[in-house]
């Protein structure tokens, strides 16, 4: 299937939407201030060490210190994870000593990043991994013919014949790699032993923390990562980082150089596609199928919960096929939603519930196929008794929603807030302990317009009752930049 990337800067932000069919697919965003870290290599310092939790603190300069786990804790001398093995994490590290590391994850939420010492270098066509001295090949090379096997074979020798004799890393051959020439094989070994050895330079003179390495900027990881076979047009809406990435794509990619385009309408990018529309569909709870149906999608911190719902579609010939029909469109509208918003970790699908085992075998058939395209890892567990669908997606960055929105101050990120008769009650509850703790000739309360009508209105009664009860006058004043749920009371 053909893709397209749109590329659209602004000073602050970047931001890149995957087209397909005329469609947005994925979206991606990275602001100045919030660049994400992963791949990012630092010089730590052991904060603390936690035995019972086989993990460690480590300071490398970020807000929160950041979370190595003993399983990434790599052994040099044999090449494995100290994980695998029986020595614990108290007699790896200790407080104090300085470590080089290399962010796995970016923080999400309040958890801190989390690190590994084996240390990985990305390029277009290889993985460096200057700590190991095997060549490993990715499984996706194969053909579907069983030569798979042979032609991973293959370019493990070819990759064996370009290393220089006293080469002591080992290298990861990406998906990319599988018809390279050997003379671009050649140049991204160049270029990631280079870069390599400028790492090794910085920390052997750095001060921990320190950054040594951080990654590439998101418009050129959609060059490195991103583009393949399948994409026609990377369009770019800023001149001069369109002769940016051209520079970087003839260096290092030069294949993907004359598939840049530098977009000059008047009329925004992101608004000729509509882009912009699916942003803000993608924040939204409901989400509505062209049968008329709808999900409901609610992302909590532990996990996702999607609802299906038939809604007003009622074109099928019996009830049964309106279920099933209404499943089959929600499958492959779930499989886009999770690579739109970026949904990771436990997801909960909640498909209306079908009598027919064959429609359920049909339904997953058809989750299955959609989420094939998602180029991230995701593992699909089936039905369980209670008809629900579970599948995990892995996370490695903060969702959509996470990186556009904040909690709703009102309601704390709730969804809901008190009703005025809730806060109404509460301040009556809260004048009468005022009133016996201090003593004033006047209470006034400051609150929200809803609940000032309220007592002035149907609560009123129960204002002067309790004004008699305690012997002094309340006063009401409302306040239009009260949120629903705030209210004061002043003694006077």
């Amino acid at each position: 299937m053909s893709e397209e990337f749109l590329i659209n800067f602004t000073p602050q932000e970047t931001r890149v939407a995957l087209m397909q069919q005329g469609a947005v697919q994925e979206l991606h965003v990275e602001r100045i201030g919030g660049r994400g870290i992963v791949g990012n290599i630092y010089l730590g310092r052991v904060v603390r060490v936690l035995p019972g939790m086989q993990s460690a603190f480590i300071e490398v300069g970020l807000e929160r210190t950041a979370f190595l786990h003993v399983a990434d804790i790599w052994n040099g001398k044999n090449g494995e994870r100290h994980g695998a093995g029986p020595h614990p994490i108290e007699r790896l590290i200790v407080a104090g000593e300085t470590l080089m590391v290399q962010v796995l994850k970016d923080p999400i939420g309040t958890k801190g990043a989390r690190l590994t010492t084996q240390i990985s270098l990305a390029g277009r066509l290889l993985v460096y991994l200057p700590q190991e001295k095997h060549i490993g090949i990715s499984q996706k090379i194969d053909d579907g013919t069983g030569a798979g096997a042979g032609r991973r074979e293959q370019l493990r020798e070819r990759i064996a014949r370009l290393l220089p004799a006293d080469e002591a890393g080992g290298f990861i051959v990406r998906t990319m790699a599988e018809n390279a020439s050997d003379a671009e094989l050649a140049a991204d070994i160049a270029y990631l032993r280079r870069l390599w050895q400028e790492i090794r330079h910085l920390g052997s003179g750095g001060t921990a923390p320190a950054l040594l390495h951080h990654d590439l900027t998101l418009s050129q990881r959609v060059l490195r990562d991103l583009a393949g076979p399948e994409t026609t047009r990377i369009v770019v809406d800023s001149r001069e980082n369109f002769q940016k990435l051209a520079t970087f794509a003839s260096e290092y990619m030069p294949q993907l150089a004359p598939l840049l385009t530098h977009y000059t309408g008047e009329r925004p990018l992101f608004d000729l596609y509509g882009a912009e529309d699916e942003i803000q569909k993608a924040l939204g709870r409901r989400v509505d199928l062209k049968s008329g149906g709808y999900l409901i999608i609610d992302q909590t911190e532990a996990l996702t919960t999607i609802d299906v719902n038939t809604g007003a579609f009622v074109g099928a010939r019996n009830f049964d096929d309106t279920i099933f029909k209404t499943n089959l469109e929600a499958a492959q509208t779930i499989a886009r939603q999770l690579r739109l918003r970026n949904l990771g970790g436990i997801i909960i699908i909640d498909f209306i519930d079908m009598e027919s085992p064959d429609h359920r075998s049909a339904v997953l058939v058809e989750l299955d196929k959609a989420l094939a395209r998602d180029h991230t890892r995701i593992t699909v567990n089936g039905f369980t008794q209670l008809g629900l669908v579970e599948l995990t997606r892995k996370r490695t960055r903060e969702s959509l929603a996470q990186i556009l929105c904040e909690p709703c101050p009102t309601c704390g990120g709730r969804g809901i807030v008190k009703t005025a008769q809730t806060v109404a009650y509460e301040i009556l509850r809260e004048l009468l302990r005022e009133a016996r703790q201090f003593s004033a000739r006047e209470m006034r309360v400051l609150a929200a317009p809803a609940v000032i009508d309220l007592f002035l209105d149907e609560e009123s009664q129960s204002v002067a009752m309790l004004s008699d009860f305690i012997g002094r006058p309340i006063s009401l004043q409302a306040e239009p930049s009260y949120n629903h749920e705030q209210y004061d009371i002043v003694l006077m």
